[in-house]
């Protein structure tokens, strides 16, 4: 199935790339999200203007990247959240949390979808989270998860 992306996938490309993936991601889960549009001849004239709109995007993100990347690395994130014995959490650290608290701490506002966990989040300590905030700059934060009581 051939596609044109609408927002940037993780592994698949940016907006504006017409990719070739397979029907049913393509079907199930790229056009209901809203990630890509179906490729057509007219789909195809609209490449232009997406790939001009992130040109401008891009250019002014790249100076804004390395000010929120300063923003994030003197910040001081803390998640609580409810857990058994040992520090197992009941369930798990999603991105839209963290997003929420480095919100809280007074962080800049982040896509979750652009953050990158180190693996699943079940238990209470410290991790390091990165964020990949434009193809050319990539920050990473400790996020401290502590057991609320």
């Amino acid at each position: 199935m051939k596609i044109i992306l609408t927002q940037e996938v993780s592994g698949l490309g940016t907006p504006g790339d017409i990719v070739e993936v397979k029907n049913g991601y393509g079907r199930n889960y790229l056009l209901p999200q809203g990630f890509a549009i179906l490729w057509t001849k007219g789909a195809e004239k609209q490449v232009v203007v997406i790939k001009r709109a992130r040109e401008a995007r891009e250019i002014r993100d790249l100076g804004q990247a390395n000010e929120v990347k300063g923003q994030l690395s003197g910040l001081k994130v803390t998640l609580k959240a409810r857990s058994g014995t040992g520090g197992r959490l009941f369930g798990s650290i999603t991105p839209a949390e963290i997003v929420d608290a480095v919100k809280t701490a007074g962080g800049p506002a982040l896509d979750r979808r652009r953050l990158e966990l180190p693996g699943h989040i079940k238990t209470t300590g410290s991790y390091n989270v990165q964020v990949k905030l434009h193809p050319e700059v990539t920050a990473t934060f400790p996020v401290n998860v502590v057991a609320a009581k």
